[in-house]
């Protein structure tokens, strides 16, 4: 973990699908002001008309595919201990009396690697969660499960359990919009306000900052929805929340599980309630 103040009106530079695109952050507040003209179009005479991109439209869905109908679980495998649709969500929730360790319910009708997704989150309580994306089920898991979730729970099944990058999302705490590695080494790879440049696990270099961590952090509504984005273009995957970049991940080693193409999911992590509705994804490929 790096320890750092860095400055906001930072211009950064992405790698994205090949192509260099400057971004200048001009206020904590998402207000995103175009370093780079956004659209060339002739005029007459020969000169040029500069023009802005679309305003942001969180409810643009031309091109989406919806993975949730709002009422049912279909096409989605978790435990039906913890999971349920509410209120037109997808609710997770573990309590004392019915702890759930991490598990998660996966998106089985669609596998994506270059995409866009959207989707509304929220947390009651102090818990966290996360969506995975480009992600496994199957694999062995890394870490010890507790006595009490497993007699709770039963053995653990490894087709509700997923490996590969999560957009994580822990509203009372500094990890929500990081970029993290599920069931991997590499563990958090860009925290939030970092633009970070990595070769799978075997190494990681902080490129740049957006803002800082604690203030960013003071735009994620706490126990209310959450506009969540996530653009996974190659090796860039970029997590964006309330219309604020978070991080930025760039991974240039193509072997590496955050390259991968892979299935959605939703985590639930500790004692918590995680309402998850408005699903959608463009996929590219």
């Amino acid at each position: 973990m790096h320890a750092f103040r860095p400055l906001f009106g930072t211009t950064i530079a992405l790698a994205l699908s090949g192509l260099v695109q400057l971004t200048s952050i001009s206020s904590i507040a998402g207000r995103v002001a175009p370093s780079a003209p956004a659209a060339q179009a002739p005029v007459a005479g020969g000169a040029t008309r500069f023009t802005e991109p679309s305003p942001l439209d969180f409810t643009d869905h031309d091109g989406y595919v919806s993975l949730f109908d709002g009422v049912s679980l279909k096409g989605w495998d978790g435990h039906p201990k913890f999971w349920r649709v509410e209120g037109g969500a997808i609710v997770g929730e573990s309590t004392p009396a019915n702890p759930s360790g991490n598990t998660y319910i996966v998106y089985r009708d669609l596998e994506a690697k270059d995409f866009t997704l959207k989707f509304e989150i929220k947390i009651d309580g102090d818990g966290g969660s996360g969506f995975q994306y480009r992600s496994k089920t199957g694999l062995p898991w890394r870490r010890p499960i507790a006595a009490n979730v497993t007699a709770n729970a039963g053995p653990l099944n490894l087709n509700w359990m997923m490996t590969g990058p999560q957009a994580d999302f822990w509203p009372s705490r500094v990890y929500t919009g990081q970029f993290y590695s599920e069931n991997t080494p590499m563990g958090i790879l860009a925290w939030r306000g970092q633009i970070v440049e990595g070769y799978g696990e075997t190494r990681k270099r902080l490129m740049g900052t957006i803002g800082d961590r604690e203030r960013l952090g003071t735009l994620v509504r706490m126990n209310d929805w959450n506009q969540y984005t996530v653009i996974a273009r190659g090796t860039t995957c970029l997590h964006i929340i309330n219309g604020q970049l978070m991080a930025a991940m760039i991974d240039d080693d193509p072997a590496s599980s955050n390259n991968q193409s892979g299935l959605f999911g939703i985590e639930l992590e500790a004692i918590t309630r995680v309402s998850v509705r408005n699903i959608w994804v463009k996929k590219i490929r």
